[in-house]
Parts: C-alpha cells; structure tokens; sequence
C-alpha cells in the first residue's frame, strides 16, 4: 500500500481523503460531546477534531517514510478544511487569512501541549491541558474522562503501522466508555 500512495498522485489524494474522514468522524462521536463535556459547538468541534488529528499525527511522526509525507497532506487537508469552513460561516476573503493564523498557532500550541503530557505519562498536565482547550475549564478533573480517552487512544494509535493507518484507518477507542460519573453517582 505504501508504494501505491507514493506512486499515484489520484490514490494519494483518496488515501489522505479517506483518513481525514475516518478522524472527522471519530472526533464527532456522540459521546465525546454527551459523555466527557465537549462543548457541542464550533469551538467544540474545532478543538475535538485536532485532538484527534494531533494523536494521529502522533502516530505518523514516530513512523518511518513516507509517513512524514502523509503526515504534512494530512495537515494540508485539514487546513484546507478549516479555511473551507470560516468560509462557509461566512468570514469575508480578508478575514479568513488572519483567523487561519490563528487557529495554526492553536493548533500547534496544542499539539505541543498534548505531545509533552503523552509524551511524559503526566496525566495531571493532560487534564489541564484538555480541561483548558478543549472543554473551556478551569476544572482539571473536568477532563479526567477526556484524557483517559485521549491515553487510550494515544495507546492504540502506538500499534498502528502506516498500512493499517491507510488502510482500516486509526483505531480510535469508544468514548462512550470512558465517561466521569457525577461525584452522586460514584
């Protein structure tokens, strides 16, 4: 498969297609919005799709070629997505390169903060991170479910190899199993 993704410009641009689709549609899973505090919003969504896109990226960087490749069209399609999207809520042609600037720099902020906390095992640093970004808290333990989610995801992408990733696509676990119940119902 990776011979074929390098050699035809037509099947490449289908495989990387086909894996932002797969991440879109695990970054809109019910749950995480229901189960672990999403905001069900723009911003919700926003920050949902490029955690997943920066644990899959995760996966890519640690792999060896073409993954880089694949990783840098990957980040081309989101983008390319993102601009899209301003568009269509109706951010004007002069509008739409500062709030890309900004929405590049949040995501590399955060792809920063969630490589370091995953990278170190610092479940604490995970939380505030996630708490902070993606669910507009103050609360850390606001995002315990989140980032078990986020660990256990991380954890399955490590298996993947550039085939499988291609191929069957990320193994993103079920969010809906990794909700915090209220301290009334523990």
């Amino acid at each position: 498969m990776i011979a074929r993704f390098l050699r035809r410009g037509d099947g490449r641009r289908r495989a990387i297609e086909t894996l932002h689709l797969r991440i879109n549609a695990a970054s809109r899973q019910p749950a995480l919005y229901t189960a672990l505090g999403v905001p069900d919003g723009v911003e919700g969504r926003f920050e949902c799709l490029i955690l997943h896109v920066i644990l899959v990226l995760r996966r890519l960087n640690r792999l060896p070629p073409p993954a880089a490749d694949v990783a840098q069209d990957l980040v081309n399609a989101v983008f390319l997505q993102l601009d899209a999207s301003l568009r269509e809520l109706g951010v004007g042609d002069f509008g739409v390169p500062k709030r890309m600037k900004k929405l590049g720099a949040a995501f590399y902020g955060r792809a920063s903060g969630y490589d370091a906390a995953l990278d170190a095992g610092d479940v604490a640093a995970l939380r505030t991170a996630l708490s902070r970004n993606v669910l507009g808290s103050d609360a850390p333990q606001a995002a315990a479910g989140l980032a078990a989610y986020v660990t256990a995801a991380d954890r399955a992408l490590a298996q993947a190899d550039l085939d499988a990733l291609l191929g069957a696509g990320p193994g993103f676990p079920g969010a809906d199993g990794f909700a915090t119940p209220a301290p009334d119902e523990r």
